[in-house]
């Protein structure tokens, strides 16, 4: 365990390394982590998600986020994502991705396309620690409805109710979150089952 545990910190080193400098939307997030309560963890493809780490430091021993790591590193996001935030990522997993063609994958994850991989990532960040508890009261005060401004610039659309909620892109795609309130030490992840679209 203890080797498996160096080698990802070395991989993360050298992510680190490859990082690109924060994008502008990132930057200006305030700070802040917010009182959690006691460290409880969820379990995220096959691996505990612990409150006291970061979103990079949890989701690179999901086994179910694979694809979307890979693609954060691609993109130099890991950095940003270690930032304190706090965000709210919608992180879809690897059978979301496997539903996009093959080459659509296989081709962002190049170097030449890294602006165009950087910006579908961060449509799925959105500034703020945005709980089922925090949505509920966004979509009650929209009418049925939350508009949430991501990273990116353009919009996602969230419906429903406590632990069934969806989200929709620009380009009118739904996904379900699949597994809400995975609480971070700089936001909470949110797993959903699609790539969401800007």
């Amino acid at each position: 365990m203890k080797t498996r545990n160096t080698v990802s910190a070395l991989a993360l080193g050298l992510s680190l390394a490859l990082a690109i400098g924060t994008p502008p939307a990132f930057a200006q997030m305030s700070s802040g982590m917010g009182s959690m309560g006691p460290e409880q963890t969820v379990m995220v493809g096959g691996a505990a998600m612990y409150p006291s780490r970061n979103i990079v430091q949890n989701a690179i021993h999901s086994k179910d986020h694979t694809t979307l790591v890979a693609a954060v590193k691609a993109a130099g996001l890991v950095k940003t994502l270690e930032g304190p935030g706090p965000f709210t990522v919608f992180a879809p997993t690897n059978g979301a991705f496997d539903a996009l063609p093959a080459v659509t994958v296989q081709t962002l994850l190049k170097p030449e396309n890294k602006a165009q991989l950087t910006k579908i990532l961060t449509y799925h960040v959105v500034p703020g620690r945005l709980d089922t508890k925090t949505l509920d009261a966004k979509i009650a005060a929209g009418g049925g409805e939350a508009k949430l401004k991501t990273v990116e610039g353009d919009w996602l659309t969230v419906k429903g109710s406590g632990t069934r909620l969806t989200v929709t892109d620009d380009k009118g795609n739904t996904a379900d979150i699949t597994i809400p309130n995975v609480y971070q030490s700089n936001g909470v992840i949110m797993v959903i089952n699609k790539v969401l679209m800007p």
